[in-house]
């Protein structure tokens, strides 16, 4: 399975650089970044700061691709 996101969308419409929502979130630009690009799987508890940020539920944030 593979971990999707939308965080860069769900940004971008909240108005923030990912900077600004590191700054939030208390981690680096280039945590956000990573994450964004699906580099980085974040942890459950940054994964919820980060719905907690951009008020969304994380499951908007984040979902799995079923097995093919």
């Amino acid at each position: 399975m593979t971990l999707h996101n939308t965080l860069a969308i769900h940004r971008k419409a909240a108005g923030l650089t990912q900077a600004q929502l590191a700054e939030r979130v208390s981690v680096s630009r280039k945590t956000i970044n990573t994450v964004e690009n699906a580099v980085f799987i974040p942890s459950t508890v940054l994964a919820l700061k980060l719905a907690q940020a951009l008020g969304q539920p994380v499951e908007v944030l984040f979902s799995l691709e079923p097995p093919t």
